[in-house]
């Protein structure tokens, strides 16, 4: 599925495979032929359209691909460049597609299928295509395959003036991209790529710091230590837009409790006080909220720069429990000053975690300690 940018809204209640729809299919086809007279866009769509309706998402892509292909059977430049032309809405032939995003991954999907031995127009293709529809899943190829020339590129780009193009040196390189399969030698060795983000760290573009943050983020999983001397030197004097990618890059360190993390962010260790801790309703019937509320008091002596988190250790099919953070808020809280936190959470069925019945627990964590917790039982009809 490509990745999420700016700029594309989806409508309401609609599944992302049903925008690859007939009508899309049809305009492909006719923008096709606008630019290659003998291309059958009648068989094309008709081809597609015999098997869309069946078909999820990706298979809906591949689908357009596979029959892009068969019905351009020219050489993988010539055709390359037909599929770059009926993006191209400069001269007013053809106007911008609804959704691009989200609709147009079937000719990403050409070159990442195709043009393996053609990295040059590859290359040159997904610098124009990654401006209607992101390329980050097209060029991890690229990458595995010609990693020097395919890395000039990406120093080139991130100084293009578009900051798709410049979103996607971040994100294309992400050694752990959801969805996509994963680029070894960066996991192992991201110097590479974290020279790329040092060109990236103050870009202008908050939709592509994100990407920088989710990239480094990444990057601590395997390289904890590499990563927090990263950050501390890019502290030093930083601008507000890199104090918000630094905090971004360092939030599962952060949710992990690492000191060093919670110091470079501007947070000691704290003494406070945990009391008045109640969780509503107990038990809790799921599909219900969890409520709770407590008071933090500080013990020191001088003010307190706070991040006040909960962590739910959920039960599991095989009885024991396992922790997920979720952040709760961040205060300044004067010497001897108490402050009442209070939180609704609702404990409903989603599509990222199973529920168990049985004993569940909360904790309170500031600044990366627990400072204390309940139990709660769960209750399942």
């Amino acid at each position: 599925m490509p990745g999420s940018r700016r700029g594309d809204a989806m409508p309401a209640q609609t599944l992302l495979k049903d925008l690859i729809d007939e009508p899309l299919v049809r305009e492909l086809g006719a923008r096709v032929a606008a630019l290659q007279p003998d291309f059958d866009a009648e068989a094309f769509s008709a081809a597609v359209l015999a098997r869309l309706h069946e078909l999820e998402l990706k298979q809906r892509y591949a689908c357009i691909t596979e029959q892009l292909r068969l019905a351009l059977p020219l050489p993988y430049p010539a055709a390359l460049e037909i599929l770059v032309g009926i993006l191209d809405c400069a001269d007013e032939r053809f106007s911008r597609i609804n959704n691009a995003e989200f609709r147009l991954g079937s000719i990403p999907l050409f070159v990442e299928r195709y043009g393996l031995e053609h990295p040059r127009e590859s290359l040159d293709a997904i610098a124009l295509i990654t401006r209607h529809t992101s390329c980050e899943f097209a060029i991890r190829p690229f990458l595995l395959r010609y990693p020097q020339q395919t890395l000039a590129r990406l120093s080139a780009w991130a100084r293009h003036e578009n900051e798709h193009v410049r979103r996607l040196v971040s994100e294309g390189s992400r050694p752990r991209l959801p969805w996509a399969a994963q680029l070894k030698p960066f996991i192992e060795d991201p110097a590479p790529t974290l020279a790329l983000l040092e060109l990236l760290k103050d870009d202008p573009s908050l939709y592509v710091r994100r990407s920088v943050a989710n990239h480094l983020n990444d990057i601590g999983k395997d390289h904890p230590q590499l990563l927090l001397r990263r950050m501390q030197g890019w502290s030093d004097g930083a601008p507000r837009g890199r104090q918000w990618l630094i905090r971004h890059a360092l939030r599962t360190l952060v949710k992990r409790g690492d000191a060093r993390a919670l110091a470079i962010l501007g947070y000691a260790a704290a003494d406070v006080a945990l009391s008045a801790l109640e969780l509503r309703p107990n038990p809790l019937r799921f599909g219900g909220e969890l409520s709770f509320s407590f008071q933090l008091r500080n013990r020191g002596a001088e003010q307190q720069n706070l991040m006040v988190d909960f962590v739910m250790h959920f039960r599991k099919a095989n009885g024991r429990t396992s922790p997920k953070v979720f952040k709760l808020k961040t205060l300044l809280l004067p010497a001897g000053a108490s402050v009442s936190v209070f939180k609704r959470m609702a404990i409903r069925p989603i599509s990222t975690r199973r529920y168990y019945p049985g004993r569940q627990r909360l904790e309170i964590q500031v600044n990366g300690q627990i400072v204390g917790g309940a139990d709660f039982e769960l209750v399942m009809d």
